[in-house]
């Protein structure tokens, strides 16, 4: 394993570094409310950053999330990049990577996922889908969704074709309820492309996850060595200490499962164990971590319009995305009983 990134992967990285500090401020989130930031999207758009994600793979995508993480920005990057470009690229037909992915790329088209199949949704012989979901992330942001059938079959659906009713989440993911009645659908994929897009979600989103603990861990930091208690920093105290390093040992467990798995995948190896690994730490280490963020701030954490409150929302929120600790540790379990490729 090299988890190094190339010059390639690190100056994209840099860049998304650049634009989500500049521009995804504390001031500038609390304006957008729980809408998303287009300005921002805009920017990353313009730099060329979801076409960026086809040449520096999984790996790449991750060291971009972690970026988005860290400031929690409101752009539906993870989602367009994961259930677009990369679901595109790597199960479309030379005709649909040569209509999807040029959009995709400029961001003029974006993507999400409704994901992961949980019987809700039936798809005819026809391509006619029914059903409803009843959240996808980013749904209001997006002009396409990747909908998972119970089947475990993947369909392409035009948003404007479906029945779109707002939810508010955890985290202010510009969600929706998405309602299906044989809606036209495209069908993207064939044996195995669920697996692999499902398993390259959760590699993705444990990447955001590890930047948004980063974050909180580093505002934390901040808080605790600038606070003072009978003259002294808080930070000096033995159990801010510890509980300090804790978090931070989870953010690495979190972030390097995240680079193992994509990384496995870039280099075309088995990787699905590898992302319920990833999968779990981000949902079990990750709500650990933005609860010690916010703990550490002491009443200031308990502020709803304290940015550090904001980690806490995206950590929650993800904890329980694509299946919390329990539901992906059995899924694990059973692949592994199963005898899986290691």
């Amino acid at each position: 394993m090299d988890f190094t990134p190339t010059e390639e992967q690190a100056a994209a990285r840099d860049l998304a570094a650049e634009i989500f500090g500049d521009l995804a401020t504390p001031e500038r989130l609390a304006a957008a409310g729980t809408g998303s930031d287009a300005e921002l999207w805009k920017a990353l758009c313009a730099a060329g950053l979801p076409g960026a994600v086809e040449d520096i793979g999984l790996l790449g995508l991750v060291l971009l999330l972690e970026e988005q993480g860290r400031v929690t920005a409101q752009v539906p990057f993870a989602a367009s990049c994961v259930y677009g470009v990369l679901a595109v690229a790597a199960h479309g037909t030379a005709e649909q990577r040569d209509r999807l992915l040029p959009v995709l790329r400029q961001g003029s088209t974006v993507a999400t996922g409704a994901l992961p199949a949980r019987g809700g949704v039936t798809a005819s012989a026809d391509g006619a889908l029914s059903g409803t979901v009843a959240w996808v992330p980013w749904l209001r942001d997006a002009t396409v969704v990747l909908v998972a059938a119970a089947d475990r079959t993947l369909w392409l659906v035009r948003v404007a074709d479906a029945r779109v009713e707002p939810v508010e989440l955890t985290a202010p993911w510009a969600a929706g309820r998405l309602v299906l009645d044989r809606t036209p659908g495209e069908r993207l994929g064939g044996p195995g492309a669920y697996d692999d897009v499902r398993a390259g979600a959760r590699t993705a989103f444990a990447g955001l996850q590890a930047g948004v603990c980063a974050g909180s861990l580093a505002r934390a930091v901040a808080h605790t060595n600038e606070r003072e208690q009978f003259g002294r920093p808080l930070s000096a105290k033995q159990g801010v200490q510890l509980r300090a390093a804790d978090a931070y040992m989870d953010t690495e467990a979190i972030r390097v499962t995240a680079y193992e798995a994509a990384w496995r995948r870039d280099t075309g190896l088995p990787y699905d164990t590898h992302a319920l690994t990833a999968a779990w730490w981000a949902s079990e280490a990750g709500k650990r971590v933005v609860h010690a963020g916010q703990h550490l701030h002491g009443g200031m954490g308990a502020d709803l319009d304290h940015p550090v409150h904001r980690h806490f929302l995206w950590g929650r929120q993800l904890d329980g995305y694509l299946g919390c600790g329990s539901e992906v540790l059995e899924e694990l379990g059973e692949l592994i009983a199963q005898g899986e490729p290691e």
